[in-house]
């Protein structure tokens, strides 16, 4: 295999308008953190955008930052917080969950994975806060949308389209990401031992109320103690954020603790110990264990999470958390995977939604859909927009299936 490290986007077109000339497939990657979710690929040549690195543009006062693709995400976290600004929509990073490190990813795989994080209730995903990019299409053609100002109208909205895309449409060389205010003030309520039913209703009575909770996590027993050092300990724990300015954090979490007051015993933990926990929900660490046991990310109606992971159950042996208010499902299967076919036909029966596998054997990627399954229109307006995009199928070909 011969590996190819531009480090420039000149270098990234002629390098990819080669391949596409020899039709010789390309591996896309950054720093590799994410190398293990979906379907193994089978490439002669290996296009590494890690020294496609550094920002090109920060301006705090316009909240605009542009680095080109393989920039490490934790250099761009770190230049934000010197300013007291963040990507508001907290990526998750895989590496530990895959096995690697953390801190590997870079801003564009972001982008080409759509990564988001607890707060993602409030504050969307990557597709909501990218301005603009460029890129290189499997032609071996450069192109650009959007700009780097955040009102701006400049034809197609090509920028939205290449998240989730997992570099199977083009060759991502820059991008430009909106940037917001870090929250002055972070507090959790946790309510403890509630089970899994109960829990699913206090998130809702708690995103339905007016205390703007920014992010709903509920671990349930044994899971608890697998984030923030164990802290927790093994007791279930509903989680609640509540951020933003001093004052008007103690008076929503004040109002949470009256509307949940009979829900469970109450604990309020803040600063430091509430984003460290956060972060171990975001990046999945309680099944972050060195294993290959087979992970599913699972999206789906949130009052329907916990009785179609109870019905899972009377058919396999499952670990399961939920994020999102419930709408976010990590499984982990303990003894084997189950028929793919098995979940997302229990995915349908509560609601419907999204199962991806981003964990397994490479074997076992390689013998399944990783990816939900489109609807038949969906796969064909899939189908022409890489065909539109890369006719030759050289840029990571069947990744995807």
């Amino acid at each position: 295999m011969t590996t190819l490290t531009p480090t420039t986007s000149d270098e990234v077109v002629s390098t990819v308008a080669w391949a596409a000339a020899e039709e010789s497939p390309l591996e896309i990657l950054g720093h590799g953190s994410k190398r293990g979710i979906g379907r193994p690929l089978q490439t002669e040549h290996t296009l590494d955008l890690s020294n496609l690195s550094g920002v090109t543009l920060y301006e705090p006062a316009e909240l605009v930052l542009s680095a080109k693709a393989g920039t490490p995400l934790a250099d761009i976290e770190r230049l934000l917080a010197e300013n007291a600004q963040q990507l508001a929509f907290e990526p998750m990073d895989y590496g530990p969950l895959l096995g690697g490190q953390p801190g590997k990813g870079t801003i564009g795989g972001v982008l080409a994975a759509n990564l988001s994080g607890p707060r993602r209730l409030k504050a969307g995903a990557a597709r909501d806060h990218i301005l603009g990019i460029n890129a290189v299409s499997g032609r071996g053609e450069a192109f650009k949308s959007g700009g780097r100002v955040v009102k701006n109208v400049t034809g197609y909205d090509l920028s939205k389209l290449m998240a989730n895309s997992w570099g199977t449409l083009a060759v991502l060389t820059d991008v430009t990401f909106k940037v917001l205010p870090a929250a002055e003030t972070e507090v959790t309520l946790a309510v403890r031992g509630l089970l899994d039913d109960a829990a699913a209703a206090a998130m809702a009575l708690a995103l339905g109320s007016s205390a703007e909770v920014s992010s709903a996590a509920h671990l349930p027993e044994r899971i608890a103690a697998r984030v923030a050092g164990g802290t927790l300990g093994s007791e279930a724990a509903t989680l609640l954020r509540v951020e933003g300015f001093g004052p008007s954090v103690a008076y929503r979490i004040a109002a949470l603790k009256t509307l949940l007051g009979k829900a469970g015993p109450l604990e309020e933990i803040s600063g430091e110990a509430s984003r460290l926990m956060w972060r171990d929900v975001r990046d999945c660490r309680p099944f972050a264990d060195g294993s290959e046991k087979p992970v599913w990310r699972v999206s789906m109606t949130p009052g329907e999470g916990h009785q179609m992971v109870l019905t899972l159950r009377m058919q396999a042996a499952v670990s399961a958390f939920y994020d999102w208010q419930g709408g976010l499902l990590w499984l982990r299967m303990e003894e084997g995977d189950p028929e793919a076919a098995l979940l997302r036909g229990l995915l349908r029966k509560h609601g419907g939604g999204h199962a991806t596998l981003v964990r397994a054997a490479p074997s076992h990627r390689a013998a399944l859909p990783v990816f939900e399954p489109q609807a038949p229109a969906l796969a064909a307006l899939s189908a022409r927009l890489k065909q539109e995009f890369d006719p030759r199928n050289i840029l990571n070909p069947g990744r995807m299936g």
